[in-house]
């Protein structure tokens, strides 16, 4: 399944994609949508068909706007350093464990809202990433029963300001609107078994082109590391790295400018795509 956020006229709710039809579950309800809970992704898939089949309103696509696929109240990991040949371009050297960082939530946009390029630097990068979902409660998950806390995927764009991120990760990664993640989440039991292919695009180009079989430390390692740092809860994403080819190692350096379109596409998944604006 498809699992939405959507938003329209002020209000907001949680549905099932359909081809171009999403069929709500639970109702609206009113505000935005980054205030609201995002539950769909947590919920066990017999619940989910469940309501599914009981649930009577459908609304076009066309008619809402989809708004970032994740809960308020999530943590948002991410892995840095974790495909090698980002490691050859970057000159750095391979880690002995995951490397961790957080994004907020203010920093991630949806599905075909624009990414901002912030006044503060015009070192704006894109990274295309495979992002996971939790479903379920965990602290210190086994990695070889890790692949059950996993409720879904979603496309991801840790978007990196990389004059900042000099300063520190937290302070290059965390620019708001520079990011984003979606246009939904794909139930685990829909995306198969095999390594899920990642792709980045600018203005059609492509970028990034890899698979998580090239991961340094694989999804079940990623969610152990986390799991061993605090609780995971349902709703949590953890985005799992960037494969090489981004646009700070490219000669010249090829910052993201106003009008860049970047497409994110995950085999299985669906593909993610956004148009840089200048911060105003």
């Amino acid at each position: 399944m498809k699992l939405v956020k959507i938003e329209r006229s002020g209000s907001c709710a949680e549905g099932v994609l359909d081809g171009e039809t999403v069929q709500v579950l639970g109702g609206w309800r009113p505000g935005p949508a980054d205030k609201a809970p995002f539950t769909l992704p947590v919920k066990p898939l017999a619940e989910l068909q469940r309501l599914l089949s009981e649930a009577t309103e459908r609304v076009s696509l066309a008619d809402v706007s989809l708004a970032v696929p994740i809960d308020p109240a999530a943590q948002i990991f991410c892995a840095g350093f974790n495909y090698r040949a980002h490691l050859t371009e970057t000159r750095a050297d391979e880690p002995t464990h995951p490397v961790i960082f957080k994004r907020t939530l203010d920093t991630l946009v949806a599905h075909g809202q624009p990414v901002i390029r912030p006044t503060a630097s015009e070192t704006l990068d894109y990274e295309g990433e495979i992002a996971i979902v939790i479903g379920r409660d965990g602290r210190h998950i086994p990695a070889d029963q890790a692949m059950s806390y996993v409720s879904g995927y979603s496309c991801f764009m840790d978007g990196s300001v990389r004059e900042y991120q000099k300063h520190s990760v937290t302070s290059g990664k965390n620019f708001w609107r520079t990011g984003s993640m979606g246009p939904w989440v794909v139930t685990a039991d829909e995306v198969g078994s095999g390594p899920m292919t990642l792709e980045t695009f600018v203005n059609g180009e492509e970028r990034q082109a890899s698979d998580a079989s090239r991961m340094i430390f694989d999804i079940p390692t990623l969610i152990a590391y986390c799991s061993t740092l605090t609780w995971l809860r349902p709703g949590d994403v953890i985005a799992t790295g960037t494969p090489g080819g981004v646009g700070s190692r490219m000669t010249p350096p090829c910052w993201l400018k106003a009008g860049d379109r970047v497409e994110v596409r995950i085999g299985g998944v669906g593909a993610l795509a956004n148009v840089v604006e200048d911060e105003a």
